[in-house]
């Protein structure tokens, strides 16, 4: 297995697409319904992945034999108040070969990546009916809450979804300050009692 990020070509662009169609068609809750037009999937991964070539996600490929057997998307283009923040999405394997390690394999890859860009929270949301929560609650994500009648499912009918979120690498920045142990007022005055305190 190799794992790496892909680029807007037309071929990544099919076998998205055709990775894409599988999953809804499998019931996949994955933004779309089912059945998916070919056209409609292409066109989706093509502004996924001009948004990755532009830095504002990274569209990961798992391949076995040079092919594309699985994916997953790192959202980086959050809001101006949210820059160590970042998002999990459209995590989808072939149906013969989920039960691998794919995935698993995906969100490590995925996970260090963030770190390398300065992240320190992931967030992600999956479908509360036949989702993937287990997997990511074992992968050290907690569970935020269900909002109820979220999406439709691929093949109709409501479905919550499950909010997931996961502390990663280092604090930095305002979490850093916020970690920080504060001063008492007598440290602050004299600064020699601040040395003696236990970290």
């Amino acid at each position: 297995m190799n794992i790496a990020p892909l680029t807007c070509t037309p071929e990544t662009v099919a076998a998205l697409a055709d990775l894409l169609r599988e999953t809804v068609a499998a019931g996949g809750s994955v933004s779309f319904m089912h059945p998916l037009a070919p056209e409609v999937a292409a066109a989706f991964w093509t502004r996924s992945l001009g948004a990755a070539d532009a830095g504002e996600r990274v569209v990961l490929g798992a391949f076995e034999d040079d092919q594309l057997v699985a994916t997953v998307t790192l959202l980086l283009d959050c809001p101006p108040n949210q820059p160590h923040r970042g998002e999990i999405a459209k995590m989808m394997t072939r149906l013969d070969r989920r039960g691998r390690g794919l995935a698993r394999a995906l969100m490590i890859e995925a996970e260090r990546i963030a770190v390398e860009r300065g992240r320190t929270l992931l967030t992600l949301d999956t479908a509360e009916d036949e989702g993937a929560g287990p997997f990511y609650e074992k992968l050290g994500f907690t569970r935020a809450g269900v909002i109820p009648d979220y999406a439709y499912k691929p093949h109709g009918g409501l479905c919550g979804t499950i909010i997931y979120w996961k502390r990663i690498g280092a604090p930095s920045g305002w979490d850093r300050d916020l970690a920080a142990p504060r001063a008492t007022a007598a440290e602050a005055a004299d600064p020699a009692t601040a040395a003696g305190r236990p970290r």
